[in-house]
């Protein structure tokens, strides 16, 4: 069991490698690795909440890693501390994960201001794992300023970063064929920014004939209540041209929903929805654990495959099962 005063004193002093153990620690399977993590959690809860929580999303080759590296060495040139948060998707298969992010973070990877940790989504739908808010809480404790967080990059399933952070980025591409198709109301409706990346060379007049495409796209969707108008903007990650625009715009949105009040109902949203969700992955783990429901599970997976029972069925029985044995 881990030392929690040692770790939790280190944490708060800002060490990287005792971060990076903590977030080890709550990412554990194992039980009594949890009611460690749980007790730390507890007690360097007080010392959280003072970063600037920003998602970033985007379809897979759109360059979040890219944008994060120049747009990260932007922000730690003005004094501030930097914590990445990249969740890589987890294979079906083998559950494992490349967590190749700092490869791709050549320029934070060094610098000492900056942390990153790469993470495994462990096949979680919204493209997160499933202890990023946690983690998020460390960060936070441990000094970071600024906390990243870079989904998978699955397409428009992955929106529960929307959930966790304050400003949530979608990145796009031009000239790829996709600009309709990605004119959907969903994701769009939940981005406070758009960027089109890889707005250079030849690509530039591209870029910019999407931004008018989305703009003019987001003028069918109902004004937000705050008044504020989600900016399209242009950019290029190899060069930096347009990354400053993008960090101006990141804080301009930060200070309205401070001043208006929206952040704090923003931050009772993240504490609602982090609680549904734990509430349900907690349910689910302790049905997969209970060896006397083993049996009943496997029974209804069998008549769902053979079409005798619906899945909504199937659940409702093995919940009545499971509330049932518990009084």
């Amino acid at each position: 069991m881990a030392d929690i005063d040692n770790m939790k004193k280190k944490v708060l002093s800002g060490d990287p490698v005792a971060l990076g153990k903590a977030i080890t620690l709550i990412e554990s399977k194992k039980d009594e690795d949890r009611l460690t993590a749980n007790q730390l959690l507890s007690e360097i809860l007080s010392q959280t909440g003072n970063s600037l929580r920003i998602g970033i999303t985007g379809v897979p080759g759109v360059g979040k890693s890219t944008f994060i590296d120049t747009l990260g060495e932007l922000i730690t040139s003005q004094g501030k501390k930097l914590a990445v948060l990249a969740i890589d998707p987890s294979s079906p298969q083998s559950k494992g994960s490349i967590l190749g992010d700092k490869t791709r973070m050549s320029k934070l990877a060094g610098n000492q201001n900056a942390f990153i940790r790469p993470s495994a989504s462990g096949g979680n739908l919204g493209g997160v794992a499933s202890n990023t808010m946690d983690s998020i809480l460390l960060c936070e404790a441990a000094g970071y300023d600024v906390v990243l967080i870079e989904t998978v990059g699955v397409g428009q399933s992955e929106v529960a970063v929307k959930n966790m952070t304050d400003v949530f980025l979608l990145l796009m591409l031009a000239g790829a064929g996709d600009e309709l198709q990605g004119i959907k109301r969903g994701i769009m409706e939940m981005a406070d920014i758009l960027v089109i990346n890889k707005a250079d060379g030849d690509n530039i007049a591209n870029a910019n004939l999407a931004r008018k495409a989305y703009e003019n796209a987001l003028h069918l969707f109902s004004p937000r209540e705050t008044g504020w108008s989600p900016p399209v903007l242009t950019c290029s990650s190899i060069s930096g041209k347009g990354v400053e625009n993008v960090w101006y715009q990141v804080n301009e949105y930060a200070e309205s929903i401070s001043k208006n009040g929206e952040l704090k109902n923003i931050r009772e949203e993240q504490k609602k929805h982090w609680l549904e969700s734990m509430l349900s992955a907690e349910v689910m783990d302790h049905i997969q654990k209970d060896k006397q429901l083993q049996p009943i599970l496997t029974k209804l997976e069998k008549e769902v495959l053979k079409g005798n029972l619906t899945p909504q069925q199937a659940v409702q029985d093995i919940l009545n099962a499971f509330f049932g044995r518990q009084g």
